[in-house]
């Protein structure tokens, strides 16, 4: 498996400052790399019509970019090359992006922007320029990490990454042949079924609230907003009202993690196989009604974060159809039509009078079975995150 571990840093004012540094040589590159692709593919396609070609003018590569940008320049004297190499690969891969989404024709393609040096967050380094050793990594010519190491690191290394969140840095190691932790078995399966009214229901009776973060911060983030639209853009006051509003989006999103990580931890602790329903979250997002609901329950990264703890404790989790679970009956099979704002499921026919999403769960795990179930994938994940039942 390929795995990332990420760890605090705590580095000393000299240390920051050339960080700071290489973000902002790293930050100027990029844009250079972009208006240089921008400038060579007109010149290139105003030769080609004035020669009466019709055919496409080719593009730089990230290869062609790195010969015409970094030989012989001075102001990339100290930083290493392979991090360098790696801001002309981030440029390259938005090309690619851009390009894919272009030709699916699915989304809107968005072509790659100018990156602004405070939206310049990190650098990354391979296999040279850094030594891990303990708690601290040193990096050549930026300095020394004293890193918090609350979990250990496993698998090989491959990349290292120094992130700046706020007034906060970060390493991020990314290994691969990251060995498995199977947990014992428990022979037992669940389903679950995702909601605004319970975050999570299952099949076995159990729910879990919904802690609404974003809801709750609401009233701070709203005199935050305010407090920063009376700022006079450019000024010391809006830069610092800004730091302290980023601060509180990163709260959220943090508080939002540890409660989705103790979740996941859970059920796969307490289970071997785990069904869920296969939702297409983008497509649900356009209801603005529910968009900031369902924004703030952030399914996404829940079903994420499940697939990617179960692949490494060895356990199932099948993706499956959740067309008509909430409408059939989970005891005897009866369709119980019925709509958004009716909470509990009650059958004419055997007389069940259950949570509708209690309901949903168990016609979740009925779908998994050997009668030949239609596995779902979701639209909105990568084919890698796709279960196989």
């Amino acid at each position: 498996m390929r795995r990332s571990y990420k760890y605090r840093a705590y580095i000393n004012q000299a240390t920051a400052a050339t960080a700071e540094r290489w973000l902002a040589v790293c930050q100027r590159l990029y844009n250079n790399a972009l208006q240089q692709r921008i400038i060579y593919y007109k010149q290139a396609k105003a030769a080609a019509e004035a020669a009466g070609e019709s055919a496409k003018p080719r593009g730089l590569s990230a290869y062609d970019q790195y010969k015409l940008l970094l030989t012989g320049n001075g102001e990339y004297g100290n930083i290493n090359k392979q991090c360098l190499q790696n801001v002309l690969a981030r440029l390259d891969q938005a090309y690619r992006h851009f390009f894919r989404r272009v030709k699916e024709g699915k989304e809107k393609p968005g072509f790659p922007r100018f990156v602004k040096a405070d939206r310049y967050n990190s650098f990354t380094l391979r296999q040279s320029g850094w030594k891990l050793d303990g708690g601290y990594l040193e990096i050549r010519n930026v300095g020394r990490f004293r890193l918090r190491l609350h979990r250990p690191i496993g698998g090989d290394i491959k990349t290292v990454t120094v992130k700046r969140e706020g007034r906060h840095w970060y390493i991020i190691f990314s290994c691969e042949n990251v060995p498995a932790k199977p947990l014992p078995a428990t022979g037992q399966a669940v389903g679950i079924d995702l909601g605004l009214t319970h975050f999570i229901a299952d099949s076995d009776g159990g729910t879990i609230e919904l802690p609404g973060y974003m809801r709750a911060a609401e009233r701070k983030l709203r005199r935050k907003q305010r407090k920063l639209a009376r700022c006079q853009r450019g000024s010391n006051r809006r830069k610092k009202v800004k730091a302290e509003l980023a601060r509180l989006y990163r709260k959220i999103a943090n508080q939002r993690k540890a409660f989705i990580h103790n979740v996941v931890a859970d059920y796969c602790q307490r289970y071997d196989q785990i069904a869920v329903e296969g939702l297409n979250i983008k497509g649900m997002l356009q209801n603005h009604y529910l968009a900031k609901s369902i924004a703030d329950a952030a399914w996404r990264l829940f079903l994420t974060r499940l697939q990617d703890k179960a692949e490494e404790a060895c356990r199932q989790v099948i993706v499956v159809n959740a067309r008509g679970t909430t409408q059939r009956c989970s005891s005897c099979g009866a369709m119980v039509k019925k709509t958004l704002s009716v909470r509990i499921h009650r059958c004419k026919n055997c007389g069940l009078v259950i949570d509708r999403d209690i309901n949903a769960a168990k016609n979740i795990l009925a779908n998994v079975g050997p009668a030949g179930v239609k596995l779902w994938q979701w639209p909105d994940l990568p084919a890698k995150h796709a279960a196989i039942g």
